[in-house]
């Protein structure tokens, strides 16, 4: 084999692991925060939907892209998993990862740093699944999204 190129095991390998990522800077809010001035745990659902809209711009796969194309993606799993407290001022960064899967299933995990220290504020994960436009539950990947799998190299082959 020539220098410098990959053999198909190493390029099987290096998309398997490839990850999409996008990132969203947010200062807190007075009116994400509880009595104590610490982030309440409601307002994590709008730091993670901040984040899937900055991926879904970044990757072109937004809510209206999914609408145009015959379907919804309602979240059907939200979980999160608290390190430290957030609090009223501090400014954050939420990272979002897309999680490739074979099912018909958009799926991303959160991570919440403090923008100074670097430090681990919060993760999670998202599970997202199709309907179509009579809210039935869709079992295969819809065309769009193999479509965008493959511009996006997430294809398993």
């Amino acid at each position: 084999m020539r220098k410098g190129r990959k053999s198909n095991v190493e390029n099987r390998k290096s998309k398997k692991n490839m990850k999409l990522k996008a990132s969203k800077e947010f200062e807190v809010r007075f009116s994400e925060v509880d009595s104590m001035k610490i982030v309440w745990h409601g307002s994590y659902a709008l730091y993670f939907e901040d984040a899937r809209e900055a991926f879904g711009a970044k990757y072109g796969l937004r809510y209206m892209d999914i609408i145009g194309n015959g379907y919804y993606a309602p979240l059907v799993d939200l979980r999160f998993n608290y390190k430290k407290p957030l609090l009223y001022g501090h400014k954050a960064r939420v990272e979002i990862t897309y999680r490739n899967t074979e099912a018909a299933k958009i799926i991303f995990d959160y991570e919440i740093f403090d923008v100074e220290d670097n430090s681990l504020i919060a993760t999670g994960y998202s599970i997202q699944v199709f309907l179509d436009l009579q809210y039935q539950l869709v079992w295969t990947n819809p065309d769009f999204y193999v479509e965008w799998k493959k511009k996006n190299n997430m294809l398993n082959n």
